[in-house]
């Protein structure tokens, strides 16, 4: 099969291992983060949030190894754990939400 056509590319796609790419990802995302603190333009509650998505990174491999070791399933069909530790991209999204809304009163100064 051609690589050139939309099948071959998929099955090109479908060889290729995804976690080199999870771990550099980290890169730009704590270059993100960095930025952010040095800038000191982000809301502090923002930056928090954005922090708090490591965390529930950290949380989400964390369950996922319980849950392949404990249950022999992926974290998906494991409904505790992976309701814990979405619970983290909750709470890091309701604290940039908070950190980035601006009340009326506070536009007008």
């Amino acid at each position: 099969m051609s690589p050139f056509t939309p099948a071959g590319l998929l099955e090109a796609l479908a060889g290729v291992d995804p976690a080199p790419f999870f771990g550099l990802s980290l890169l730009p995302y704590l270059a993100f983060l960095w930025w952010s603190w040095r800038s000191g333009r982000m809301p502090r509650l923002a930056f928090w949030g954005f922090c708090l998505t490591l965390l529930f990174v950290l949380v989400t491999i964390a369950a996922a190894i319980v849950a392949e070791l404990s249950y022999g399933r992926q974290l998906a069909d494991v409904d505790p754990l992976h309701g814990g530790a979405e619970l983290f991209l909750t709470l890091s999204n309701v604290l940039v939400l908070l950190g980035f809304r601006r009340t009326p009163a506070q536009e007008e100064q």
